[in-house]
């Protein structure tokens, strides 16, 4: 396995770290939990002197080549850079909330969230393929929803939580939609194929919905206008979740996008206009609200939201030197805002609040927090020597050079300038508020510098903040080339890192919106007047409205079809199908094909009387509960005997098998309802009803009659030519099922485990009545388990254990397999539970039942896993042959393993549901005994 798919696959393990490490110290668990993101990021800077000289790494690893759908990883400048701010920040966002969170804090769980998102932004810059893009942005949503909601206890929390994931989600499905659009258009979901077919994209006539449904998924995860009111409520979360949110992830997702797609739909004016206008929108529309709020989190999430507008207004205006700006304020805005954000979690955290008109004068209890957080600010406002200052002003430089808006250019660089201002404002305002303009105003306890390994990841990002402001090119200038030249797809024009330019416009630009700032601060209260005018709305109250409003709407309108009346839904299942059905049959000349039809048979018009009569005896005695309970049975045998008539053995068994495990279960289910129901149909409902019934059996007859009497065209000559060949077994239903679509097997069974886990939860409380006799009022036999029953499930047991597992052995070259043999143990097993009693198990089969679902399906995955070590698409089968004395040749085929997870999980999800079932029985009964 190669380096670069080492490096997401390491983080995914680290997921598992922490919850494995609680048990020792909180600092053990952090260090353990960094250990393998440390590894990652140490082989990513292994490959990046190579990368920085030019090179591109790509993996690829296949799993439906069929449809272009591979695990598929690259790494390139743009890649490196994203990376390494995932890695690195990730790294010291680990060190500072061992310190933040409190020994209430679950913190093992905490990690395990943190580290789930970090992997999952890792695998959006790293993703090779459109699909795959998009499978780990929907998990940075999840991920982030499960941080942002981690004090679930707090009503915030979970309110911002689920605005972002709504937002977010939502903006996923507009990119899902632009993504499958543009692969189409291509031809191919390989990004660089996509990349590289920028004219194509362009010149298309869906290139309009492509780039709108790709940027509406870009805004929302990035917070633009007007999506932004999302991520200021995310400020709930914990500090550094917030530090690591807004400074390389999740709102760092969408400005890759853009980047990532530029050589794709930029350089046209629906680009421009929508990117660099939505931008500028939102570069002021964040720093206008930054100005006014009290929070400090909340003031840099504002900030934040502003940061971000500036850098889409760069991606937007269509020019390459543009581009090379954005990135370079990429990685200035995330070295000072993750350093911000700690520090105000440090604030919060050794004063109690977070509050700026009770947050005065900290200079004198945390002169050295004050120091770096200062510094920091400073970066954020744009001040000289410090990294910001560098890429606002070649922001200010680029407003200068475009002229997309005619005779209206100028006013691109006014507003800049304009930004430029309340950026410094707001920074001032964050500084001086906090840390100087008095004293503390009622602090809940007396402020003081945090603990020293706190500090430490503000002082790596500060120090950055002015290596970066100070020696430019030697820091990143290299990186941000390369992950230009990525960027673009093609040579990066020449720019220049220098401090000082000379005096020029944009110097001037800086100048005024630094004197501007500190002008518009002192003279602030005229703006908080003129704000105050407008009445104040919260968004969370505004949003929850909004979706109470949609819930209510959508059960008004699901009421009028849905009344709980099993009869109505069915009635308008069936009347769509005669409306969809019967129209195109009457374009049918005649029913019968040229297809020669079966000869009848004695044998087969006896099971289809029988068939027909056991029907109808289930619809004549459906309330006797009991009894259609018997005749459906026989419909089920003879369904069963129809399948070993027309040669499908490996289906009769899986069927006798499911009639036997159903019967029981709705033996146990129909011992607490009534013997006998009411009758429930009026004798017009029961004419309509039949009426309905006859024209859907005729319509299912005609298509069935016309489908079998004419010539079909069938993929099973596929299968059977490849089925020992391909898969390595004779039997071309098990094959089929373990290998040629053995994805979709798992995905069964993975649904059956959810199921079965489901269900008993539902029952796992269930408390019913229990009946005491039947409907004819005689009481129950006093004598639950019967001797003779018992002597015959323990007789059965081991030969039912013997069929099962010769069942299982012979399953890949004759009729059986794990679903049948799983089917058949339940079977054997059900029937000492219904002899013997639960508690009567319980002593001697000491099974979890849970843990047998989770080993069946992580078996039936790990096997499909194993083949890519050896190149091969996920659950490609192997086989071959062996010689041993005595047996001579057999067969071993890793389809075995496949086929026993399958059998583990039948089992498991079978017997928890029935177990449970009769244990609720037993438990009701004994219940009921007791107050007799």
């Amino acid at each position: 396995m190669n380096t670069l798919l080492c490096i997401p696959l390491l983080v995914l393990l680290g997921t598992l770290v922490p919850l494995c490490s609680t048990r020792y110290s909180r600092t053990a668990c952090a260090f353990l939990t960094a250990a393998l993101p440390a590894i990652a990021l140490f082989l990513m800077l292994q490959l990046a002197p190579a990368v920085l000289d030019g090179q591109r790494f790509q993996t690829s690893l296949a799993w439906v080549p069929s449809l272009g759908l591979n695990l598929a990883f690259r790494l390139d400048g743009l890649t490196l850079l994203f990376s390494i701010l995932i890695l690195g920040i990730g790294l010291l966002v680990i060190l500072y909330a061992r310190y933040y969170l409190s020994n209430n804090d679950n913190i093992g769980k905490f990690f395990c969230y943190l580290i789930l998102f970090m992997f999952a932004m890792l695998g959006v810059v790293m993703s090779d393929n459109l699909i795959q893009i998009w499978v780990f942005w929907e998990l940075t949503s999840i991920s982030s929803f499960l941080l942002i909601s981690f004090w679930s206890s707090k009503s915030e929390a979970r309110k911002g939580a689920r605005m972002a994931l709504t937002i977010t989600g939502a903006g996923g499905l507009f990119l899902l939609a632009g993504l499958l659009m543009l692969g189409n258009v291509v031809g191919s979901f390989d990004l660089q194929t996509v990349l590289d077919s920028g004219d194509l994209i362009r010149a298309h006539s869906a290139y309009p919905v492509i780039t709108v449904l790709i940027l509406v998924g870009a805004f929302t995860k990035s917070a633009q206008f007007p999506f932004h009111f999302w991520l200021p409520n995310a400020m709930a979360a914990p500090t550094p979740v917030s530090s690591y949110l807004h400074s390389a992830t999740m709102v760092k997702a969408g400005i890759f996008l853009m980047a990532r797609f530029y050589p794709s739909l930029a350089g046209t004016d629906l680009w421009f206009l929508i990117v660099s206008m939505t931008g500028l929108a939102t570069f002021l529309l964040g720093g206008y609200l930054a100005l006014f709020q009290h929070d400090l989190k909340g003031l840099l999430a504002n900030s934040t939201i502003s940061h971000l507008g500036l850098i889409t207004l760069l991606l937007g205006m269509g020019s390459d030197l543009a581009l090379v700006a954005a990135i370079f304020h990429i990685i200035n805005h995330a070295t000072f805002k993750a350093s911000l954000f700690m520090a105000a979690g440090i604030i919060d955290h050794e004063s109690g609040s977070r509050d700026m008109r009770q947050l005065n004068g900290l200079w004198k209890y945390m002169p050295y927090t004050a120091t770096l957080a200062m510094v920091a600010s400073s970066a954020m406002a744009g001040v000289p020597l410090l990294n910001g200052f560098l890429s606002k002003e070649m922001f200010f430089n680029e407003t200068l050079h475009q002229d997309s808006l005619g005779s209206l250019s100028w006013m691109v660089p006014v507003m800049a300038t304009l930004g430029g201002v309340l950026s410094v404002a707001y920074s001032t305002r964050f500084v001086h508020d906090v840390f100087f303009n008095g004293e503390p105003i009622n602090l809940p306890k007396t402020p003081h510098e945090p603990p020293r390994y706190m500090r430490v990841p503000v002082e790596i990002l500060v120090a950055l903040c002015l290596l970066v402001g100070i020696f430019p090119g030697w820091i990143v200038g290299d990186l941000l080339y390369s992950a230009s030249f990525s960027a673009l797809n093609a040579p990066v024009p020449e720019y220049s890192l220098a401090i000082w330019h000379g005096f020029n416009i944009p110097l001037l630009m800086s100048v005024i919106a630094l004197l501007g700032g500190l002008f518009v601060y002192y003279n602030r209260q005229h703006l908080f007047k003129f704000q105050a005018q407008f009445p104040s709305n919260d968004p969370k109250i505004l949003f929850e409205r909004a979706i109470q409003q949609l819930v209510a709407k959508a059960a008004w309108f699901i009421g009028l079809f849905e009344n709980g009346s099993l009869q109505r839904y069915m009635y308008f299942l069936f009347m769509f199908t005669i409306i969809v059905s019967a129209y195109p049959l009457l374009d049918l000349d005649t029913t019968a094909g040229r297809r020669p039809e079966i000869p009848l048979d004695a044998l087969s018009i006896t099971g289809a009387v029988l068939l027909s009569i056991a029907s109808l005896a289930t619809v004549i005695w459906h309330r006797r509960r009991m009894v259609a309970l018997l005749t459906v049975s026989v419909v089920g045998l003879i369904v069963t005997l129809a399948f070993v008539r027309f040669s499908a053995p490996d289906l009769a068994l899986t069927q006798l098998s499911v009639e036997v495990v159903t019967m029981i279960l709705l033996m146990l289910a129909l011992f607490f309802l009534p013997q006998k129901t009411p009758k429930e149909s009026s004798p017009r409902r029961v004419v309509r009803d039949l009426g309905i019934s006859a024209m859907i059996g005729g319509i299912v007859g005609t298509v069935i009659y016309a489908l079998m009497t004419r010539p079909l065209d069938t993929i099973s000559d596929f299968f059977t030519e490849n089925s020992k060949t391909g898969g390595g077994g004779t039997n071309v239903v098990n094959v089929i099922l373990v290998d040629f679509r053995g994805f979709d097997t798992l995905g069964e069974i993975t649904v059956l485990g959810i199921a079965a886990l489901g269900i008993f939860k539902l029952i796992a409380r269930m408390r019913l009545y229990m009946p005491s006799s039947n409907e004819q009022g005689r009481p129950w036999s006093s004598d639950r388990h019967p001797l003779m029953l018992a002597v015959v499930s323990q007789s059965l047991l081991p030969l039912a254990l013997l069929v099962s597992a010769y069942i299982f052995l012979r399953g890949h070259n004759m009729p059986g397999g794990g679903f049948i043999a799983g089917l058949i143990t339940s079977v054997a097993v059900i029937q000492l539970y219904v002899a013997h009693g639960v508690d009567w198990i319980k002593d001697r089969l000491k099974l979890d039942y849970q843990i047998m679902i989770g080993s069946g399906i992580g078996i039936a995955a790990l096997t499909g896993l194993g083949s890519w070590f050896f190149g091969r698409p996920f659950l490609t089968s192997w086989f071959d042959y062996f010689y041993l004395p005595v047996i001579g040749k057999f067969e071993l085929a890793s389809a075995m393993l496949f086929d026993l997870g399958v059998y583990l999980t039948v089992v498991g999800a079978t017997m928890l549901i029935l177990a449970n079932l009769g244990q609720l029985t037993t438990s009701e009964r004994a219940v009921f005994e007791e107050e007799e």
